[in-house]
């Protein structure tokens, strides 16, 4: 008869396959939904640029081109207008101050110092007469004074005896009033006469002061006519090279007119543009240096031009110092313009990955050199040969500095 079959008890072989497949089943579970999915990209070390992070001295400068400019440049203007007749000196030379570069002529202005000349004269010949005639006047006046004095005298006299003669009734009364009244009239005259004389001298005194400054203002004129026919001649205000001479023989130039430059080459000046980023920290007496044949030349901002084009602004720098030797105009220098003090900071080296990360982050190798993972960094300040390194770095750490176009969106390369 049958008999019922009792199930073995414990694990059997297929319920270890089914607990293996199911481990892996979750293990490729875990991996799909929480592992790290990270991208990979496999780069010839040949093909990249590694640097060491380092600890050192920062020095904020940036390194600008200029170009050499004479210290000044003078304009030459004709100061009287006029005709070219000869030219002294061509362009290119060296000229002193007071060298006669341009002769002009102007026979209008030549008639106006004739004209001047003979109103000098006549003014003067006016001036000697009426000086002539008023101390003929002034004389005169003396001599009137003297003959009333001497008419006082005699008039004083007849009356002092008539006087007596009167007391003792040997004249009449009318003959003694009438030498009483002479005397009183020729002492009122001569009182009258002392006026005029007071008062003529006064006038001839305002009246000469007016003509000799009429005559001083007149010279003057003259003068200021004669000096405007020395400026037919140009000549140079300063030492310096006469770079530009706009004016041929033969030509007519207006007063005011251009007829060209002087530099003045007893010192220079280095014009460099500067990119706009750097404007806030650009200011007038920061230091530069210019290195040529292995010595350097320290120069300072002397002007800030505030004018922005494309992108760029100028500013103007001058030597503090010595200056090197056969400069020129128009010479192309590189300077190293010092925007901050030194100081102490994590060096990173410069490189194109910038371009592509914008100084936000960075591949970092690990500790073996096989492998480079993304990092995110913070940088400063920055001048051509490192960054500022605030965070996200330590030193003796190597990073790729090259460019990363190649690296695509990859977050971890392996160095083959």
């Amino acid at each position: 008869m049958d008999r019922p079959i009792e199930k073995k008890k414990g694990i059997k072989k297929k319920h270890i396959y089914m607990a293996g497949g199911g481990l892996l089943f979750l293990l490729l579970l875990y991996k799909a939904f929480f592992g790290a999915n990270v991208s990979t990209y496999r780069v010839d070390t040949e093909k990249i640029t590694i640097e060491t992070i380092q600890y050192g001295t920062f020095h904020d400068y940036i390194t600008v081109t200029g170009n050499v400019e004479p210290i000044a440049t003078i304009y030459l203007d004709a100061r009287e207008g006029g005709r070219v007749e000869e030219k002294v000196i061509e362009e290119g030379e060296v000229v002193h101050k007071g060298d006669v570069i341009l002769k002009m002529s102007n026979p209008d202005l030549g008639l106006s110092i004739l004209n001047s000349e003979a109103q000098l004269a006549e003014k003067s010949n006016f001036l000697r007469n009426t000086m002539v005639a008023m101390e003929q006047e002034k004389l005169n006046i003396k001599r009137e004074l003297l003959n009333i004095e001497f008419e006082i005298k005699r008039n004083k006299r007849a009356y002092e005896q008539n006087k007596s003669l009167y007391a003792e009734e040997l004249i009449s009364k009318e003959e003694y009033l009438k030498s009483e009244e002479n005397f009183e009239f020729s002492r009122r005259s001569y009182g009258l006469y002392l006026e005029r004389q007071k008062q003529d001298s006064v006038m001839r005194s305002i009246q000469v002061k007016q003509m000799e400054s009429s005559l001083t203002n007149m010279e003057l004129n003259l003068q200021l006519v004669r000096q405007r026919q020395d400026h037919l001649n140009v000549k140079s205000p300063v030492e310096g090279q006469l770079t530009i001479l706009d004016a041929e023989i033969g030509q007519s130039v207006p007063k005011g007119g251009r007829l060209g430059q002087i530099h003045v080459l007893t010192a220079f000046k280095v014009i460099a543009e500067i990119d706009e980023h750097y404007i806030d920290k650009v200011k007038v007496s920061l230091t530069a240096m210019l290195e040529r044949q292995g010595q350097e030349f320290k120069l300072k901002i002397r002007k800030v031009l505030p004018d922005v084009r494309s992108g760029r602004f100028q500013v103007e720098l001058i030597f503090d110092g010595e200056r090197p030797d056969n400069m020129r105009t128009g010479q192309t220098y590189y300077t190293r313009l010092q925007l901050g003090n030194p100081k102490e900071s994590l060096l990173l080296p410069r490189g194109s990955f910038f371009q592509e990360t914008g100084g936000q982050w960075i591949f970092v190798l690990s500790a073996d050199g096989k492998t480079a993972e993304k990092r995110q960094i913070k940088i400063g300040s920055q001048n051509p040969k490192f960054y500022e390194l605030i965070e996200g770095l330590e030193p003796g750490e190597q990073v790729i500095t090259s460019g990363y176009d190649m690296f695509g969106e990859n977050e971890r390369l392996v160095l083959n």
